[in-house]
């Protein structure tokens, strides 16, 4: 399962994941959590996904924005020209009202839909490196070290989490798991 939203560090998870991950008799779902405060900025998608030939997936004819849901459409474009076998399965889903919590949510759907490997995108400036951030806590620890989303899928996630970070457009990938740490794939 990819977490899937209109960001530069989803369209490099999925990427990672057509590319590294899904094989012949797997199911891709790209999962999005929708929100009534998104801010999602959809007119950078349209440059986001410039990983397909020719004319934009669901495009429209007079050159507008790419509407909200319109992403999820070409997601699975994405993943028809790169793996024509593979069968893309599209999973919505709200905020859970007890914890209004991307996170938690994801987890829970992930569980749900008994997924064996979780990949998502994740975002890592040149302060959150060093700060860290102190959206989430580590549980069962004594420390309060912050953790992103990311951090906190794979430190809490049932099945095996991957946080990619494309690094340019032939610098290969950041991968962070439960077990390997900025680990450099170059391909």
């Amino acid at each position: 399962m990819v977490v899937a939203d209109p960001s530069r560090e989803s369209a490099g998870a999925l990427q990672y994941a057509l590319s590294h991950v899904v094989v012949e008799n797997d199911e891709l779902i790209l999962l999005h959590v929708e929100s009534s405060y998104s801010w999602w900025n959809t007119f950078s998608f349209r440059k986001i996904y410039s990983l397909t030939p020719g004319p934009m997936p669901n495009s429209s004819e007079g050159g507008g924005g790419v509407g909200e849901g319109d992403f999820l459409e070409a997601m699975r474009q994405v993943c028809r020209i790169a793996q024509p076998k593979i069968p893309v399965r599209l999973e919505r889903t709200q905020l859970m009202e007890e914890t209004k919590d991307k996170a938690n949510t994801i987890l829970n759907k992930s569980n749900l839909l008994r997924v064996d490997l979780l990949i998502i995108g994740q975002r890592r400036g040149f302060s959150t490196a060093i700060l860290g951030t102190s959206r989430y806590k580590l549980s069962g620890g004594s420390g309060t070290k912050g953790l992103d989303t990311a951090e906190y899928l794979i430190e809490n996630s049932k099945c095996t989490c991957v946080a990619v970070q494309k690094r340019g457009q032939n610098a290969g990938y950041v991968l962070n798991t439960k077990t390997h740490k900025n680990f450099w794939l170059l391909a």
